[in-house]
C-alpha cells in the first residue's frame, strides 16, 4: 500500500513568506524526478544525455534494495528542486561515504535558500548513518555553483581526475560475448515502495534571507 510523504523538513522563509518543505520522494514523484533531471541536464547544456525512463526510476529507487534515494523540495505546496544521492565507502577511512548526484532548484525558485536547505538536509542524512564524508561534482564553469559549494566550506579535489567508462567498452572489459545493451529487468508491483534512506525528525530551518542559490550542479 502506497504511503503518504512524509514531510522531513520545514523551512521558514522570511524574504518571500512562502511555505517551504523539504520530503522524502515517494514512487508517486517519480515523474517529478525525471523531469527534474531533465532541466538539469539542460543546465548543464546537455539536454539529450538523458536516457532514463520514468520506469528506470522507479524500478531502480522504489524497490526494497534503492540503488538511490530522492529529496523533493516543495514551495507552496508546488515542486521547486530536488537532491538525488546514494552511499558509497571510503577503505581509507572505514566508514561510509554519501555521494550527492544531482542537487537541483528550479530558476523561479533561486534565491529563497531551497538549494542551500536540500543541501543541509542531506549533510544531516549522512551524519546521521555515519557517513564522513559528503561528495559530488561540479562543471569547471559553473561559477555560481562553485561559489556556493565554496561559502559551506567544501574542498576541491583539483588533483584527482573522474574515470568512466560505459556502454560497449564497459561490457568488453567485462568480457561479454554480445556487447549490445541488455534489456531492463521487469517492474514487479510489490517491489515499488517508499524510500527510506533519510531522516524521520522534522528539521525547522531558518536560512539566511539574502542567500541566494543561483545554479542547480551536480
Amino acid at each position: 500500500m502506497r504511503r503518504w510523504p512524509q514531510i522531513v523538513a520545514d523551512i521558514t522563509l522570511y524574504n518571500e513568506g512562502m511555505a517551504i518543505a523539504i520530503r522524502t520522494a515517494t514512487d508517486a514523484d517519480v515523474p517529478q524526478i525525471l523531469s527534474f533531471i531533465q532541466a538539469l541536464a539542460t543546465y548543464e547544456r546537455e539536454p539529450d544525455a538523458v536516457t532514463a525512463t520514468e520506469d528506470d526510476l522507479l524500478r531502480d529507487g522504489f524497490g526494497p534494495n534503492p540503488f538511490y534515494f530522492c529529496l523533493i523540495a516543495e514551495s507552496d505546496g508546488k515542486p521547486a528542486g530536488f537532491a538525488l544521492y546514494f552511499f558509497n565507502y571510503s577503505t581509507w577511512l572505514g566508514r561510509p561515504g554519501l555521494y550527492l548526484e544531482d542537487l537541483f532548484v528550479l530558476p523561479e525558485s533561486r534565491g529563497l535558500g531551497i538549494g542551500k536547505a536540500l543541501l543541509q538536509r542531506v549533510a544531516a542524512i549522512a551524519v546521521e548513518k555515519g557517513c564522513l564524508r559528503l561528495q559530488w561534482e561540479v562543471l569547471d564553469w559553473n561559477t555560481p555553483a562553485i561559489d556556493f559549494y565554496t561559502a559551506m566550506g567544501a574542498e576541491f579535489l583539483d588533483t584527482w581526475r573522474n574515470v568512466r567508462i560505459t556502454g560497449d567498452a564497459l561490457r568488453k572489459l567485462a568480457g561479454a560475448q554480445n556487447v549490445s545493451a541488455p534489456s531492463s529487468p521487469p517492474l514487479s508491483a510489490e517491489r515499488v515502495g517508499d524510500q527510506s534512506g533519510g531522516l524521520d525528525e522534522k528539521v525547522v530551518f531558518t536560512p539566511n534571507a539574502k542567500q541566494r542559490v543561483k545554479a542547480g550542479s551536480k
